[in-house]
């Protein structure tokens, strides 16, 4: 490691230097001084991102002397890339990480152990970013990943339909029966037309029943990850909830398992869904963006007070990290790199391109207007007016997420079996936590 660090000094110098790097004066890394010793290779999956993430990193070659190339296939071809390069191909320098296989690559010795260069770097300290996604990507006191970003829920609906039923816009002081209410209407009055409420799929946890599940007081695992929650009685009223209220409004339960809920509202069929903030830019780039508007997530009026606590508007969060492969020969200039995303600088310019929302605390009140013309800011305010709570996770995520998936493919068209599915889905998801 003492090797290591003075390697890492020497790039600091370079960096400093940045005239004597630019003409090929020096390297942090070892290799022969070649075009391609002088190229960092970064791989991701959300080409939405390409721009602000490339302006980044045109800021750092412009110091570091070296070039970076980006590589983003779609979710699926990315993380077979990475499963190639795992079994013996060629891994990217730098890429993202997600919690759904956080634990699975950080166990196989395939990240690059972040530790030491935390400590020689004074732009990184830990204890700036969401606690969530930094413990996500640490394992055993060993940080695999720097956090990327933080996402936020909102409802996003479509003016034009709810002007055309005369159906009221989505409000702050929604609870989860209006916002139910109202899609139900637009599904009654919208049926000759084919148009429905809203739209719900299996797979819409984070950006979906995740978020109401957390509000009526349940939860998917318990905080320490030792236990199921799927059948506690508040996630079982809240999962009986969207059987009852929820997908009544919503398109039937095959045509929501061939056409993603995007496609769905994009087409203008569904008056309004749930988002994440990772995906703020398809609609505002979308051919009918004007007629679109976001909203705070709804609550759950779960004390009957008639007023919104905290605690009783919830929004799950997540985070992408930036990892190292453990088999870079140029690790200090891809830190280096990792270092300009996630610094405090990097952060606020990531959030004032409209990249995402930042990892770094305090660094995304830009994002919100980043985006001229679309009001954007329920995702920031939510974090003042309810609750994030971090995508609930263990080490078999990846085995009962699918558990879960397939169980309710068979709900979502027998509602009346939520609350059994739920408890037996409890059973088997303990047993895939006991053997972690």
């Amino acid at each position: 490691m003492r090797t290591r660090k003075r390697i890492l000094a020497v790039l600091l110098v370079m960096v400093m230097t940045a005239a004597m790097a630019v003409t090929g004066c020096g390297s942090g890394d070892s290799g022969d001084g070649s075009a391609s010793d002088k190229t960092i290779t970064v791989a991701f999956w959300d080409n939405n991102q390409l721009a602000g993430l490339k302006e980044i990193a045109d800021e750092w070659s412009k110091t570091s002397g070296y070039k970076v190339e980006f590589t983003a296939p779609d979710w699926g071809s990315y993380w077979t890339m990475l499963e190639a390069g795992v079994s013996g191909g060629e891994m990217p320098d730098v890429f993202w990480m997600h919690s759904n296989n956080a634990d699975k690559y950080m166990a196989a010795d395939v990240l690059l152990d972040l530790n030491d260069y935390i400590e020689e770097d004074d732009a990184i300290d830990m204890d700036n970013y969401f606690k969530g996604i930094a413990d996500l990507y640490n394992m055993d006191g060993v940080q695999y990943a720097i956090p990327k970003d933080h996402d936020t829920i909102a409802v996003i609906y479509n003016k034009k339909i709810f002007d055309k039923y005369g159906v009221g816009y989505p409000s702050e002081d929604w609870t989860w029966e209006d916002f139910a209410a109202a899609a139900q209407e637009i599904s009654d009055k919208g049926k000759a037309d084919g148009v429905y409420g809203t739209y719900c799929n299996v797979s819409s946890n984070q950006d979906g029943w995740y978020n109401i599940i957390y509000s009526y007081g349940g939860e998917v695992i318990t905080p320490d990850r030792k236990a199921s929650g799927l059948d506690e009685p508040a996630t079982i009223e809240a999962m009986k909830f969207v059987a009852e209220k929820i997908l009544p409004a919503c398109p039937p339960p095959d045509s929501m398992a061939s056409t993603g809920g995007d496609t769905m509202f994009l087409s203008g069929l569904v008056g309004m869904i749930c988002q994440g903030s990772w995906a703020v830019n398809n609609f505002y780039t979308a051919d009918n963006a004007s007629d679109y508007a976001w909203a705070l997530l709804p609550y759950a009026d779960v004390n009957g007070n008639g007023q919104c606590e905290p605690s009783e508007r919830c929004s799950i969060y997540n985070g992408l990290g930036w990892s190292i492969s453990a088999q870079s020969e140029k690790a200090d200039a891809a830190w280096s790199l990792i270092s300009a995303f996630t610094s405090e600088e990097g952060q606020k310019k990531q959030s004032e391109l409209g990249i995402t929302m930042a990892a770094y605390e305090g660094c995304s009140d830009a994002f919100a207007e980043a985006f001229d013309g679309m009001d954007i800011s329920p995702f920031v305010d939510i974090e003042e007016k309810g609750t994030l709570v971090f995508r609930p996770y263990s080490k078999s995520m990846a085995l009962w997420d699918q558990d879960i998936s397939d169980a309710l493919v068979d709900v979502w068209s027998n509602p009346e079996t939520m609350e059994d599915t739920l408890k037996q889905l409890a059973v088997q998801m303990n047993k895939r936590i006991a053997e972690e």
